[in-house]
């Protein structure tokens, strides 16, 4: 039964191209030589925070670790220790220790907290965040054991678009854990006080995430570490606020949003006091208090721009690079620059405090892994799959179609400058860009002996703009010529799919869809001439726009996305400044247009997105990247500021009949199948099996490439937008 149902291949947008580690450096720096690394280099790495000298004395009391070093090591200061969020675990975001042992030369040990607590907390397919420390004071005259405070998403929420974001305690001695955030409510960025008694959280509690991208408007709740026979004294502290960070006992320091720009406030617990820290003219967000005065804070002062402005520009100024600063109520008027001293060209994130202010820890690109200013190594990436009988991988590329028989995949590159092509050949360019236009959407015809990929070519994520089809026969042979097979000059088309004999083809069309540029469906009669001399005919109209679609491996349906059921009253033009969307998942009877069936709803309330829909190869599932989970993270976070959007949020399925459309009406039940801080999008179903020795697939999997990322930096800067300009809510879509 493993994997019997084939395999999922997906692609991350968002997801920085140079992967992430975590540093230090003392405060104040003078130079680059003052940084050092606090992790092993391997995989991404984010989100760090110290462990204190006590804590990790009671880490090292676990059996598995008992070896590893004694309490005077720690005690030298030859030992310290980092719990830290990495990808190196079946490629998902958990939380990973790592002891540096501070010798001539350092060495770095990484271990996964199920190496060191076991498996019955820390399994399954999750994402791990924030991970900090709570106990270790006195109650009488007994003392309470240190415990590891962090969010999990490992609990399945079935309530759509509902976060999954829950706080555990997993006690460091007996390795026992607890959820600490009560039922049906979900929490993100859990800080511990200075005495380890009191947790703040940032929280939905009381309100739906409504779709929100950039700026939650989360409420910040303070709870005890441990419980009373009366709970954890849970209560709302804050009003719109989100990353709380204690100051000692008395004060939360945390960021908030006002009118354009983000500022971090500090409030009194005792007073009820709030005070702005940073300059309101200057971006500052994550902050991460020294003290009850002191905080550091990621500031950038100002913005790149909006997404529709920043085209392909390859420079920031250095007002656009985000740095590590540390201000103090005291001498408002004056900030003490970090990380400018150290990469004034590099974005640096989330910083953290080590040895009471003595140094500042973040991450940043591992700038030392790019060989040259455009390339950047890639891989193809197996992920655990949450679901027994279907495999799991993201390919380094944008919309990845594998052909029926499993045999070939074609992707873009981040840049949708080239069509790339793995199959027993290898891995190579089969399409490159030769004018202003982009490459996007390939699809393989559903007959493998055809041997034909279809690109949409144009300017991407722009209605107004012409997008045409066109057809590359005989491409694993590299001696054949693309085939234009749209007309007209001012038609918008896109996303192609054969039926299985690869004899039609079905794609989206704005033509007829008037001044506002609706979108339906079209089947071109012969898919190898297309407009060119053969028929073509209209399947769906309609004010509203059919998108996205594909035809179903049996030939007698093709799914969609639409916004066909979009409430006609009261829906703003922009949502958050974005596309609202509305975007449902539709089937329709290839042979009767009548015949339309709603498969999943969007949300009416919210900007709803159910996009990219694909069959399973045997037709009982779909895969869709939806917003069904909300947001896992606080967007302001992420490397890409304006750009982690996160309208997809992860790839899901849901099972559908076979056999009656009609069945599939409204369908509940869902699967989420990746978890994520960015945005995992535009999967593909093949039939083929990760684990399938006798396929090439075992060989591409291992094998490195590179495709070229070029606004990368001699000194690590890296213009980010390349693999994140790609948004899904921009109209065009």
């Amino acid at each position: 039964m493993e994997e019997s149902r084939g395999s999922i291949a997906f692609f991350t947008t968002y997801r920085p191209p140079v992967p992430l580690d975590i540093f230090c450096c003392p405060v104040p720096p003078s130079s680059s030589e003052d940084e050092f690394p606090l992790t092993d280099g391997l995989s991404y790495n984010s989100n760090g925070q110290a462990i204190p000298p006590a804590v990790l004395k009671t880490i090292l009391r676990r059996p598995n670790f008992a070896s590893e070093a004694i309490e005077a090591d720690i005690e030298s200061g030859r030992l310290t220790g980092l719990i830290f969020v990495s990808e190196r675990e079946n490629h998902l975001e958990t939380l990973q220790i790592a002891l540096r042992f501070n010798d001539s030369p350092p060495e770095v040990k990484v271990f996964s907290l199920a190496d060191v607590y076991g498996a019955d907390s820390f399994n399954g397919v999750r994402m791990e965040d924030s991970g900090c420390f709570g106990g270790g004071y006195k109650v009488g005259s007994e003392i309470v054991d240190h415990s590891l405070i962090y969010v999990s998403t490992k609990e399945p929420v079935q309530d759509r678009r509902s976060p999954w974001t829950v706080v555990y305690k997993t006690n460091l001695s007996t390795g026992e854990t607890e959820r600490l955030t009560p039922p049906g409510k979900f929490d993100l960025n859990p800080s511990v006080s200075q005495s380890g008694k009191k947790i703040a959280v940032a929280s939905f509690e009381g309100k739906a995430w409504d779709g929100e991208v950039e700026d939650l408007q989360t409420d910040i709740y303070v709870m005890n570490v441990e419980k009373s026979p009366s709970g954890l004294g849970r209560k709302r502290v804050i009003v719109n606020g989100g990353w709380p960070t204690w100051g000692g006992d008395k004060f939360i320091f945390f960021h908030r949003k006002v009118g354009e720009v983000w500022g971090v406030f500090r409030f009194n617990i005792s007073t009820h006091e709030t005070i702005r820290v940073t300059p309101e003219e200057v971006n500052a967000v994550t902050p991460a208090a020294v003290d009850e005065t002191r905080v550091a804070v990621a500031v950038f002062k100002e913005k790149v721009g909006k997404l529709e402005n920043i085209g392909l520009s390859k420079e920031r100024n250095e007002k656009q690079i985000r740095h590590i600063e540390i201000f103090d109520i005291i001498v408002p008027e004056k900030s003490e620059q970090i990380t400018q001293k150290i990469r004034p060209r590099v974005d640096h994130y989330n910083p953290f405090v080590i040895d009471g202010g003595k140094r500042i820890g973040y991450h940043r690109c591992n700038v030392g892994l790019l060989q040259n200013r455009d390339e950047i190594q890639r891989n193809f990436h197996e992920f655990q799959s949450p679901v027994e009988d279907v495999g799991l991988f993201r390919v380094s590329g944008a919309f990845p179609t594998i052909s029926k028989d499993g045999s070939k995949l074609a992707f873009v590159d981040n840049e949708f400058k080239e069509v790339w092509l793995a199959d027993s050949q290898g891995l190579r360019i089969v399409l490159k860009k030769e004018s202003e236009n982009n490459f996007f959407s390939p699809m393989w015809n559903q007959n493998p002996d055809k041997d034909t990929l279809y690109v949409c070519m144009g300017p991407s994520f722009h209605p107004d703009e012409p997008l045409q089809i066109i057809a590359i026969p005989n491409v694993s042979s590299g001696a054949s010529n693309p085939v234009m097979l749209t007309e007209g000059s001012d038609f918008n088309n896109a996303f192609p799919s054969t039926n299985p004999e690869g004899t039609k083809l079905v794609f989206r069309s704005t033509r007829g869809g008037g001044d506002k540029r609706y979108k339906n469906l079209y089947i071109m009669e012969d898919a190898t001439v297309g407009e060119n001399g053969g028929e073509l005919t209209r399947l769906t109209k309609g004010d509203w726009i059919d998108t996205q679609c594909q035809w179903s491996p049996r030939g007698d349906w093709i799914v969609f996305s639409s916004t066909r059921h979009k409430p006609t009253e009261d829906v703003p033009e922009k949502d958050h400044e974005l596309d609202p969307g509305y975007y449902a998942v539709f089937l329709i009877k290839a042979s009767d247009p009548t015949v339309v069936v709603r498969v999943i709803k969007s949300g009416y309330d919210i900007a709803g997105h159910v996009n990219h829909p694909v069959f399973s190869p045997d037709g009982r599932s779909l895969a869709i990247t939806a917003d069904l989970a909300a947001v896992s993270v606080d967007p302001v976070s992420l490397p890409l500021f304006l750009h982690s959007v996160r309208p997809y949020g992860d790839v899901f399925t849901v099972d559908i009949d076979p056999d009656d459309i009609y069945k599939n009406e409204d369908v509940e039940k869902f699967c989420r199948i990746t978890h994520s801080r960015y945005e995992n999008s535009t999967p593909t179903w093949t039939m083929f099996s990760i684990n399938d020795i006798e396929e090439q697939w075992h060989l591409l999997l291992k094998d490195a490439f590179a495709p070229p990322v070029s606004h990368a930096h001699e000194d690590g800067g890296v213009a980010w937008h390349m693999s994140g300009h790609l948004c899904p809510k921009k109209k065009g879509r």
